[in-house]
């Protein structure tokens, strides 16, 4: 049997302390709800509701801002994560990332990538076999 990971590790810079922790409860409550059935909290934005089973990220404060990382994917949700905290508090902002896909076996299909451009009004993402499928 093989592993199968999604890895990435980005900074998100926010701009103080009462940033981070808005950014960090609204992350403790999606990982909460992902799976369960009771309502989620009124104010909880609406934009991420679509995302929760994909919320397979973790998330910790550092001295710039949060510190996003996963080995299981969620790439959906960190997008979307990420959107809704530019929105919120970085309208003319932009992050990048990259992901990596990777396997504990050689499988011929467990490798690849992509990349996320995220801005407070879009998300683009490109991954490797989408490219190389284009290009070929």
């Amino acid at each position: 049997m093989a592993d199968y990971f999604t890895n990435f590790s980005f900074i998100l810079p926010l701009a103080d302390d009462a940033q981070k922790e808005y950014a960090l409860n609204l992350a403790h409550i999606a990982s909460q709800h992902r799976f369960a059935e009771e309502p989620l909290p009124a104010d909880f934005p609406t934009a991420l509701v679509d995302v929760l089973e994909d919320w397979q990220f973790e998330l910790e404060a550092d001295d710039d801002g949060l510190w996003l990382h996963s080995e299981s994917g969620g790439i959906d949700a960190v997008c979307a994560f990420v959107q809704h905290l530019l929105e919120k508090f970085n309208p003319s902002g932009r992050i990048t990332f990259e992901w990596s896909h990777d396997c504990s076996k050689p499988r011929v299909d467990a490798y690849g990538g992509g990349a996320a451009i995220i801005t407070a009004t879009e998300i683009k993402t490109m991954n490797t076999a989408d490219w190389l499928t284009a290009n070929a």
